[in-house]
């Protein structure tokens, strides 16, 4: 009996000690998220830990992410993070148990890491990012010795057997339970209300009327088939694809951006308010990002308003490579510490490349960039969308490397031409008789001159085109199928303004862009 009652005494202490763990970790988490709110939200330790893991993450692995779960990539990482926080501080509980002082230098180790990453990441301040991990860690340390003290303290029992302060624990433990929700609750609130002046700036914003409007959609560019996408996508559907875990919130009001560096005769610094006093170019531009895999969903298209990026760069004395200018790259750097690095001579060679400070009648989403963005019709997003910009600096691709082409993508990634069968759906099952044929084409500042259709192995028929808007926009097409029972598989190919059909060969979206047929299997009833 007497075993059996220590057995269980022990399964009761261990089951404690990892609860203690848990509390000391729950406890370095919200103190970290208080003490984040004075200093700023992207020093917390989860949002610091996990930037520095997307930073460390190789291309590939970052692309199979992306593809497996979309824009939940970032939850999804976040998640594993406090998972493995958890599993740490429960190994780090049951260690204090038997050493108890090695215990609580655990956590603070594991602070230290949190610290790391936060001076690590391209938009550190200093120091201070390192506050919320580093105090966080010390009040976790502090509270797991604590608690396990209150299990390893030798206390009379009443049948005259030494035992621990069962109640004791309890009480302390609910203490802190208590004490930690309360911290973070307050350290939410406080940073909710740091992104309120960003929020009312950004409510406060009126766009101008464009000195240049875009030309009206034409009636025909929309096809009336069930299952295509719409020709202009929605702010709230528009893909969304960076490494920011936390979605920066800026100030309008206190924003600046600064244009700087090679060749530059004239350095220039903007104020939200001064941009928009500029004229401003309306325009239809479809985006798409490079890990959009073949037939996949990372594109949409908008009505942009924004600053000509050339009147810029030609204010501040700026020239193209091929007019004799110093510099052949743009590094645009955003207020997260992102940089992508976009051809001098892309920017200026009379495409429609902005600042954009609108996204379908109003003020950019923080999703999308507010206040401002960059984007440059024909090139992927990674080389020529900068969202939340704040500097522009002139240079050369021999001289810098942007984040991404770190982490080996192509320094130059003009859009692939591509096409998409949007219904019917893979795996589909069409009834037999006349089934539509639909999907997206896009080869942007190039335009779409053809797309044709293949059922099984058969010959390559003309789709119908919907009617183009501008080459730097995708373009719908459909084809009415014949459709007999039986499983088939369609297929899709484009070819674009320069008479080039999009080339058969499957290939990945590392380094430059995926290319390839899209094709579904249907079974037809």
């Amino acid at each position: 009996m007497t075993s059996v009652r220590i057995t269980r005494t022990a399964l009761t202490r261990g089951a404690l000690a990892a609860l203690s763990g848990l509390l000391a970790g729950f406890a370095a988490l919200t103190v970290a998220e208080l003490v984040s709110a004075a200093v700023r939200p992207e020093a917390s330790p989860v949002t610091a830990v996990g930037g520095a893991a997307v930073d460390r993450t190789p291309a590939g692995v970052k692309d199979w992410a992306i593809r497996t779960f979309g824009e939940s990539d970032k939850l999804v990482l976040q998640l594993g993070i406090v998972a493995t926080l958890a599993l740490f501080a429960v190994a780090v509980g049951l260690l204090a148990l038997r050493h108890r002082r090695t215990g609580s230098a655990a956590v603070l180790a594991f602070g230290a890491v949190g610290a790391t990453a936060a001076l690590s990441r391209p938009d550190s301040t200093g120091f201070t990012d390192a506050l919320p991990s580093l105090t966080g860690a010390v009040a976790g340390a502090v509270l797991l010795y604590v608690l396990v003290g209150r299990l390893t303290a030798p206390r009379a029992h009443p049948e005259g057997e030494e035992g621990w302060d069962r109640r004791g624990f309890l009480v302390a433990a609910a203490a802190a339970a208590a004490a930690s929700t309360a911290a973070g609750a307050l350290g939410r609130t406080l940073n909710s209300r740091n992104a309120q002046d960003a929020i009312a700036s950004r409510d406060a914003v009126r766009l101008p009327a464009p000195a240049s409007p875009a030309q009206p959609i034409p009636a025909g560019a929309q096809l009336r088939v069930p299952g295509l996408s719409p020709f202009t996508t929605p702010n709230d559907r528009f893909y969304r694809v960076d490494t920011a875990l936390v979605v920066p919130k800026v100030d309008a009001n206190t924003w600046r951006l600064r244009l700087h560096g090679l060749g530059v005769r004239k350095e220039l610094e903007f104020t939200y308010r001064e941009l928009l006093e500029r004229p401003l170019i309306e325009r239809e531009i479809t985006l798409c990002c490079v890990s959009n895999e073949v037939g996949g969903p990372y594109i949409g298209h908008a009505r942009w308003i924004g600053v000509r990026l050339a009147d810029l760069l030609k204010e501040a004395g700026v020239k193209p490579p091929s007019r004799g200018g110093k510099a052949d790259q743009i590094i645009a750097r955003s207020v997260d510490g992102m940089t992508l690095g976009t051809p001098v001579e892309d920017v200026m060679d009379g495409r429609d490349a902005m600042l954009a400070v609108g996204m379908n009648g109003e003020p950019l989403p923080f999703t999308h960039g507010f206040p401002v963005r960059m984007l440059v019709p024909g090139l992927y997003g990674y080389v020529s969308a900068c969202k939340w910009i704040e500097d522009i600096e002139l240079t050369t691709f021999a001289d810098y490397d942007a984040y991404w082409v770190k982490r080996k993508w192509a320094r130059k990634a003009p859009i692939k031409t591509q096409s998409r069968i949007d219904t019917p759906k893979p795996f589909g099952r069409p009834e037999a008789g006349t089934v539509m044929v639909a999907g997206v084409a896009w080869a942007q500042h190039r335009g779409i001159e053809k797309v044709e259709i293949r059922v099984d192995d058969g010959p390559w028929r003309p789709a119908q085109l919907a009617e183009q808007t501008t080459v730097d926009t995708w373009r719908q097409w459909s084809y009415p199928w014949r459709a007999t029972p039986g499983g088939h598989t369609l297929t899709v190919r484009a070819t674009d303004g320069t008479g080039e059909t999009q080339t058969e060969q499957r290939t990945g979206t590392v380094p430059d862009g995926a290319s390839g047929w899209h094709s579904v299997v249907v079974t037809v009833e």
